[in-house]
């Protein structure tokens, strides 16, 4: 026998599929790796870490408080045995759950309170907070974000239109006809307020379909009231549009064409497509409710004449009159009911002064004049599609060049008005004290609030040209704002007057040492500012709060602290502590704090939060929205800075007080500074 013939035969060959089907049975029976009750798969497993955290912490504020009970606990217990999800160091899973919770504010805020059950949680939030960035856990969360917007999105376009939602949304690619020639956009607005979010997404249409089809942007002023209308509201429209990069060809108003529009009303009484009424304003419009034929509807063409010349007189009967087209008495669009196109208004304009007393209204002028200026596409909201039949109707009864229109959704936001002359009510009755107020959303409040201009024109054209009707959130694009100021917003500290708690620290030195360090520690670009360390030092009141004696805790940027002693008044309140400075302690596991030294130049400035303006997240037709006006949507708390490293600050900076949010400077004078909170996206604000 040889000694080949006593060796094992060879094991058959099996492929790699094959081998880890059979690892997996072999784990299955030992129990090793075995799907957990509460995580719903095995724990040492990256993708149940992920899949556990999105489907349980994005939807935190849901959740009853017994589920809650259960998913904390579980974590804090898993936690408790080696400090990360999986294994002795964060990795991919530490960094997805940190992401999910850290996004939640109702979790935030409740580990940052004294009385948070769950140490082993707590230590590994602030741990997790004081890591970089994790990009691979950001695409994870960001796509999951983007996922549920996209869900959330076609829940509500059915719901607003009873049908799936439609592919073009966030797509400009929406088959605009007769482009070859190249394509001649306007944007109409009235000068009648400020440019609101709204305005915004019509500008930027407009320019881009303009400039994708080498074509021309017309802004045109539609000054056809003089009531309204003012040039102050003119020159913050044209700003905005600076503000906005947005670059018009021709800049035109309605008034220029005020000869003309009276010559083509006068052709259309005469050619009996017009008739002067005039019927009692209550009763008019009651009968156009009705489907009833005014009693002037059949007089003369020189009777009609007579009339138009006591309007443009403003005679006592000539106030009375106003000029209709003759388009039906009863048709279902009811737009098509013989509407108003000129009517007596004495107010002096502001262009053309008292030269007239008699103005055109929008449906009357915009067909027209936007045929005379070679409007090739006229786009305009949905909210107008009924009128869309009169615009053609003025256009072929005067036989103009047709121009297309293309409608889209306006965007509507929670919360909100869009009406200017809702707006103005705001303003006119000091609710708020200007049209650039921080609760506004018109360019200049939405700005003023740390809205960067570049996050407003990436959010409107992420928006695309849709047709679909949407009301929308804020978080979205606060989100997307953060995330554009996150990498280049400077970071200092603030800390609450109210409160705030005196902490000596033995090792330290009395007199203040002064060092440079970065403003942002992850962008050197930034810049330094000047770190003054001492043993006289202040904490929040909250952090204070949470502390007892004997723990220890890292001091931002200084090192760590071991708590020895709390001083209460006889009310509980923590009136002072002291400590030991132990800077070779370990600051993985501890709580971060912010402070600031009392020897160092401090100064106090005014931190503002503004809310919504609105109660209601959506007003109905039936609501007066007078009804719904939040009278307590600003708070303000004064907190110490250090004076030397905001001296330099100006108006419009964006930067971050550490452990509490982005804020943009909002006023920086003689010595007098006031910081508005950015939203993030993670609050409704």
């Amino acid at each position: 026998m040889t000694d080949s013939a006593a060796a094992p035969a060879a094991a058959p060959a099996i492929s790699k599929k094959q081998a880890k089907a059979a690892a997996a049975a072999a784990a299955a029976a030992s129990g090793k790796n075995a799907p957990h009750p509460v995580f719903g798969g095995p724990i040492a497993s990256p993708n149940t870490w992920i899949t556990f955290s999105v489907r349980h912490f994005f939807a935190y504020d849901e959740k009853t408080a017994e589920e809650l009970k259960d998913i904390v606990e579980a974590i804090e217990a898993h936690l408790g045995a080696d400090g990360f999800v999986m294994g002795a160091e964060a990795k991919l899973g530490d960094n997805v759950m940190f992401e999910c919770l850290n996004r939640n504010p109702k979790f935030v805020e409740s580990v940052s309170q004294a009385d948070f059950a769950y140490p082993n949680l707590a230590k590994w939030f602030a741990f997790m907070k004081e890591q970089p960035t994790n990009p691979a856990a950001t695409k994870v969360i960001d796509r999951t974000v983007s996922l549920q917007q996209q869900r959330e999105t076609a829940k509500q376009q059915a719901s607003a239109s009873g049908e799936t939602a439609s592919k073009d949304q966030g797509s400009f690619e929406v088959g605009l006809p007769n482009v070859e020639a190249g394509v001649v956009t306007r944007f109409p607005p009235e000068p009648s307020g400020y440019l609101h979010i709204g305005h915004t997404k019509a500008a930027l249409l407009n320019e881009y379909f303009a400039r994708r089809y080498n074509g021309r942007l017309i802004v045109r002023f539609d000054d056809t009231n003089p009531s309204k209308e003012k040039a102050e509201f003119e020159e913050a429209i044209l700003h905005d549009l600076e503000l906005l990069k947005i670059k018009p060809d021709t800049v035109t108003w309605t008034s220029d064409s005020f000869e003309m529009l009276e010559t083509y009303c006068v052709r259309m009484i005469e050619e009996g497509h017009a008739y002067v009424d005039d019927t009692v304003q209550e009763v008019m419009r009651q009968q156009r409710m009705d489907g009833v034929a005014s009693a002037c509807r059949d007089q003369s063409v020189e009777e009609n004449l007579r009339r138009w010349e006591e309007m443009k007189k403003a005679t006592d009967f000539g106030k009375t009159c106003c000029v209709r087209a003759k388009m039906s008495v009863d048709a279902l669009n009811k737009a098509l009911r013989d509407p108003v196109i000129y009517r007596v208004n004495e107010v002096p304009h502001a262009r053309t002064g008292t030269k007239y007393k008699v103005y055109p209204t929008y449906d009357f002028a915009c067909p027209i004049v936007d045929s005379y200026e070679g409007v090739t596409h006229a786009l305009r909201t949905n909210e107008y599609r009924d009128r869309n039949d009169q615009y053609y109707w003025f256009i072929d009864t005067l036989k103009l060049r047709k121009p297309f229109i293309w409608d889209y959704s306006r965007m509507n936001f929670i919360h909100t008005l869009l009406s200017k002359r809702k707006l103005a009510w705001f303003v006119d009755n000091g609710v708020v004290p200007g049209w650039d107020d921080p609760r506004f959303p018109t360019v200049r409040g939405i700005l003023r609030r740390g809205l960067t201009v570049e996050t407003l024109k990436e959010y409107i054209l992420m928006q695309g040209a849709s047709k679909n009707i949407l009301l929308l959130e804020w978080n979205k694009l606060w989100a997307l704002n953060k995330k554009a100021i996150d990498p280049v917003a400077p970071r200092f500290t603030a800390i609450n007057v109210d409160g705030a708690v005196p902490l000596t620290v033995r090792g330290l030195d009395a007199v203040p040492a002064v060092r440079d360090i970065p403003k942002h520690k992850k962008n050197p670009d930034v810049g330094t500012k000047k770190l003054f360390v001492s043993s006289n030092l202040l904490l929040e009141s909250v952090d204070a709060a949470s502390l007892v004696e004997g723990e220890e805790v890292t001091l931002m940027d200084l090192g760590n602290v071991i708590i020895k002693s709390i001083t209460k008044d006889d009310a509980g309140v923590i009136t002072a502590m002291e400590g030991d400075f132990n800077p070779e302690g370990d600051f993985k596991k501890t709580k971060k704090l912010t402070w600031l030294s009392k020897d160092s130049p401090l100064a106090t400035v005014q931190l503002q939060e503004f809310g919504y303006l609105i109660t209601k997240p959506k007003l109905e037709d039936e609501d007066n929205f007078e009804d719904f006006v939040n009278h307590d949507s600003v708070s303000t708390v004064s907190a110490f800075a250090n004076a030397e490293n905001i001296a330099d600050l100006k108006v419009g900076d964006i930067i971050q007080f550490e452990r509490k949010a982005n804020f943009i400077v909002d006023k920086a004078s003689d010595g007098e500074f006031v910081f508005i909170l950015i939203p993030d996206g993670r609050m409704e604000k």
